[in-house]
């Protein structure tokens, strides 16, 4: 039987439902203590999972101390992470926190240093590296199929009406969007950044304050160049929220939008102007290959991984790089030229 872990969840606004129905699935899983600056977003969330006998407090120290949990849950704001994850690290609980990781680059090596310093894990809810789709993908470009990987596009097109605080915020499709496709990027190639070239600007009609669109060219190792595309004031044609990918490599190219829709070709021929090319078929893993996807799968990985000692695949140390991308590409937009990236 597994062991029973307690864990702590920080930050109780709308996003901590995606994170406790996924908890709630866990049999061997007790979410011991709810905390918020908010009380009563606390008091609403436990109530509406009917966690019964939850401690709920305002301070996090408090309800560490007196619950000893195993695991804290950080989905509070960016600017948070800092303090809860090194809180909770202090106290000898493993973590698992919201994308993205941190920030700033000068805390995330903070929080990835006190992590390794602690002996215990802290990992990122990456939640869309775990759809069956994207992990079909990677292991079929990492068969070889279409060779070695030379050039990756992506477009990120969506016309997206949030209200509220997004609206105001600066570099406001970079900072609270972009993770997810830099991140899923690093994924697909297999490839971590070393430089980029970014153009950030805010469209006529948009209505956001600032940063709507960006066209980032990154160099990457393994000399693969990868292109991203997006605004999230692009009225009509939208994209999938995972964006529309061309993956191309010297033996064949693979397109996928996001979804359900692959097509692969390789040449068939070793010579004329353009030549003919067969399709290929790229598997989408299937249940027994990945039976929990989404928020549910990146919190199995975590918990068997604090139960094995095996190191989950968004644990903060890899991640970083991913983040490291955004922040780069930021400071390449303020510039107006090329940066280096620094994981």
């Amino acid at each position: 039987m597994e062991k029973l872990l307690k864990a702590v969840l920080v930050g109780c606004g709308s996003i901590s439902h995606a994170w406790l129905n996924a908890a709630k699935a866990e049999a061997n899983l007790e979410i011991v203590g709810l905390v918020d600056i908010n009380i009563d977003a606390a008091h609403k969330l436990a109530e509406a999972f009917e966690l019964v006998e939850v401690e709920i407090g305002t301070e996090l120290q408090k309800i560490l101390q007196s619950n000893k949990p195993d695991i804290v849950f950080d989905c509070t704001v960016p600017e948070a992470h800092v303090s809860v994850t090194l809180a909770a690290l202090a106290h000898g609980c493993h973590v698992l926190g919201e994308k993205p990781l941190a920030d700033s680059m000068e805390n995330a090596r903070k929080m990835v240093e006190a992590a390794a310093k602690a002996g215990k894990l802290y990992a990122v809810m990456q939640n869309r590296r775990y759809a069956r789709q994207i992990k079909g993908l990677a292991t079929f470009l990492r068969s070889g199929a279409i060779g070695n990987i030379t050039t990756v596009n992506c477009d990120f097109y969506i016309g997206a009406h949030f209200g509220g605080f997004r609206d105001e915020m600066a570099h406001v499709l970079l900072l609270d969007m972009a993770i997810h496709t830099l991140d899923a990027a690093r994924l697909i190639s297999g490839a971590d950044p070393v430089s980029v070239f970014c153009k950030e600007w805010n469209p006529r009609g948009s209505w956001y304050a600032h940063g709507a669109s960006a066209i980032a060219l990154f160099e990457m190792t393994r000399d693969i160049v990868f292109t991203y595309r997006g605004s999230w004031c692009a009225e009509g044609i939208n994209t999938t929220w995972e964006s529309d990918w061309r993956i191309i490599g010297d033996k064949g190219s693979v397109i996928w939008d996001g979804g359900d829709h692959f097509k692969a070709q390789t040449p068939v021929e070793d010579s004329g102007f353009i030549r003919k090319c067969d399709d290929l078929e790229i598997p989408v893993w299937t249940e027994n290959e990945m039976p929990k996807t989404g928020h549910a799968g990146a919190l199995r990985e975590f918990l068997e991984c604090v139960r094995t000692g095996r190191t989950p695949e968004t644990v903060a140390s890899d991640n970083i790089k991913s983040l490291a991308m955004v922040f780069g590409a930021i400071e390449s937009a303020d510039a107006g030229k090329r940066v280096e990236i620094l994981g």
